[in-house]
């Protein structure tokens, strides 16, 4: 009787599949794992979805600028962030900055 063998399987659709099994089931986690293909790799580079309440997105930019440029597209931004994810998960984004680090109140030693 002789055996035969499957073709070898795709590494990076394995480990797609075992880091989907491993994350979350958050809805949160979901548009984490969506958010780069629905906003692009620009938006994505300066900004990050830290979290979810209610259908309101927060979503934590590198500047001002960038936080405010999202909030002006944020009707285009939702509409993709939602095909994505294939359900009405998304009503609003709440956008904010990361506080610089030199910025810090340290006292003086």
């Amino acid at each position: 009787m002789s055996r035969q063998r499957r073709a070898p399987r795709n590494a990076a659709g394995s480990i797609r599949e075992l880091a989907d099994r491993l994350a979350p089931a958050t809805g949160l986690a979901q548009i984490q794992r969506y958010w780069q293909a629905a906003v692009g790799d620009a938006i994505a580079a300066q900004a990050t979805p830290t979290g979810e309440a209610a259908g309101v997105l927060t979503v934590t930019c590198s500047s001002a600028v960038w936080a405010q440029e999202i909030d002006l597209m944020s009707v285009s931004l939702i509409a993709s962030l939602n095909g994505a994810l294939g359900e009405e998960k998304v009503v609003s984004l709440r956008c904010q900055t990361v506080a610089a680090k030199s910025w810090s109140h340290e006292t003086a030693q």
